[in-house]
């Protein structure tokens, strides 16, 4: 199974004072604003690219794990992601230098060692953290709520 996923980003002026819509296939963003105040300014009347893939990869890594779970004869009444994605100067440009996600999950039945291999495994083979494995700190603090 091969699964390809569209986006579209539209652009008008320079770079400090342009602006940009985002566009996703399946119109979750339709135009959605982002420029240089939303990204660098945190303007919250747009988004940015760092809050966008923030957002993937956590959802990346909630997917994985549900799966891990169901695999192992787990299902979690809840899992709550967050991730923090860091954008750094990097010489006369920037660089994504690290991505921090925190897990809470509910799951009925398993132990704290099972749930964080689980965990561990998920982060390592979610498709986002294969295609970031470029990015210097990918930290994964996952915790069991009882």
């Amino acid at each position: 199974m091969a699964a390809e996923k569209h986006a579209s980003v539209h652009w008008e002026g320079a770079g400090k004072a342009g602006k940009g819509q985002i566009s996703t296939e399946t119109g979750a963003l339709k135009d959605y604003p982002y420029g240089y105040t939303s990204r660098f300014e945190d303007d919250k009347r747009g988004t940015n690219p760092e809050e966008i893939l923030g957002a993937a990869h956590a959802g990346c890594l909630t997917m994985a794990l549900a799966f891990a779970l169901e695999g192992a004869g787990f299902t979690a009444d809840s899992i709550d992601t967050k991730a923090a994605v860091r954008l750094a100067r990097d010489g006369a440009g920037f660089k994504i230098d690290r991505i921090q996600l925190e897990l809470e999950a509910t799951i009925p039945g398993i132990d704290e060692a099972k749930f964080q291999e689980l965990a561990a495994g998920a982060k390592a083979g979610c498709p986002l953290s294969k295609a970031l494995a470029s990015v210097p700190e990918i930290t994964l603090l996952a915790r069991l709520r009882s």
